[in-house]
């Protein structure tokens, strides 16, 4: 062995422990402020802690590029943030890890097991929970100085607060909060909406739109009912709490949030079986759901934790956002699942939508068409 050969060997002994212990989690999410508060959150606390690399990769949702990754024996991915129906078809069709969940995932900083502590059950024994969001509404204080909408009949009452509202582009959230403003109660709305609901919501929101104090407008990019409410396209518009969080606190716009009748949605993390990294992402997985960990992506963006024990934790240490224009803020009241805001609220059902998909968008589509 030549002089030469030898050193690169003797180099080749050193290197070869630390890039057999070199470790990484892949995680997918959808990108934006949302994905930057994960990485900030929890993602490079567990990197700083455990040495292990958090590699988060954006994608638009479905399940379609994990199948390919799956059928090509080519599986990349480690961790994917999901809508609660994906996490029941990719379960259901062995695409991701079966949870045993209070062995699994570690009790709260209150002492709760897990399966307690989060706000909701588990779509699929393949999820666990991550963030909650709200579809709720914004108003403009200008067009409304004194007399301010509070609730969700006040946002199909152009009588009382004249003005084009800006509804979202398909029907998911618009039967809720329609129904809600007719008098259903936030917790029997998908109930009533098996015996005729559907058709007396779309005539509420139809006298919404026809009003001639009123009018509808169409948004279908989260930035955009803001957008129509600063520049007076609108007076009222629905949207994701985040997206309204971010123009009023962030951005100074002259808006306020209504949490009457909102409809709390929610994401879920699930664990890809067969993938790269399966051990250290199942523990990356459990630092992400912590109290802790959890808590920490709310420093970064208003949706609330799936953890209940993550409020206590941001409680106790308000003001908890940090905000770039307007400095320390408050988080709690901004919370979707804070006792202030969930008064009357609707839960997301993702298997109705499932169950009724075709029915639903058939009835939307011809509502829209005949505006």
């Amino acid at each position: 062995m030549s002089k030469l050969s030898k050193i690169i060997s003797l180099i080749a002994v050193f290197l070869a422990p630390s890039l057999a212990t070199a470790a990484e989690v892949n995680v997918v999410s959808w990108g934006g402020a949302y994905t930057e508060s994960q990485k900030l959150g929890y993602g490079d606390p567990y990197a700083e802690k455990s040495g292990v690399a958090v590699n988060w990769i954006d994608y638009s949702g479905g399940l379609g590029e994990i199948k390919a990754q799956v059928e090509s024996g080519a599986i990349t991915w480690d961790i994917i943030d999901v809508y609660a129906r994906d996490t029941i078809i990719g379960c259901d069709e062995g695409l991701f890890v079966e949870f045993d969940f209070d062995n699994d995932f570690p009790a709260g900083v209150n002492g709760m097991k897990a399966s307690d502590d989060f706000f909701a059950p588990m779509p699929s024994k393949c999820a666990v929970g991550n963030i909650l969001y709200s579809w709720n509404y914004a108003f403009s204080t200008d067009a409304f100085t004194y007399n301010e909408p509070t609730t969700m009949a006040d946002f199909f009452n152009p009588d009382k607060y004249p003005g084009v509202r800006s509804l979202y582009s398909s029907a998911m959230s618009n039967l809720e909060f329609a129904l809600v403003a007719d008098g259903v109660a936030g917790a029997d709305v998908y109930d009533y909406m098996e015996e005729n609901g559907i058709d007396r919501a779309l005539d509420k929101i139809a006298e919404l739109c026809d009003h001639p104090q009123g009018g509808c407008i169409f948004w279908s990019a989260g930035a955009q009912p803001p957008e129509q409410i600063v520049s007076g396209e609108a007076v009222m518009a629905t949207g994701w709490n985040g997206r309204h969080f971010n123009a009023i606190v962030n951005e100074g716009s002259p808006m306020k949030m209504v949490w009457d009748g909102q409809v709390l949605d929610y994401e879920y993390f699930v664990l890809v079986k067969g993938g790269p990294n399966q051990a250290e992402a199942m523990e990356a997985l459990k630092y992400f759901t912590s109290s802790e960990g959890l808590a920490g992506s709310a420093k970064h963006i208003a949706y609330a934790p799936f953890r209940i024990s993550s409020l206590d934790i941001i409680n106790a240490d308000e003001p908890w956002f940090n905000s770039p224009t307007a400095g320390a803020v408050r988080i709690m009241p901004h919370m979707p699942t804070a006792p202030a805001n969930t008064k009357n609220y609707v839960l997301m059902n993702p298997e109705w939508y499932a169950d009724n998909n075709t029915e639903v968008n058939d009835a939307w589509e011809a509502f829209k068409a005949n505006l």
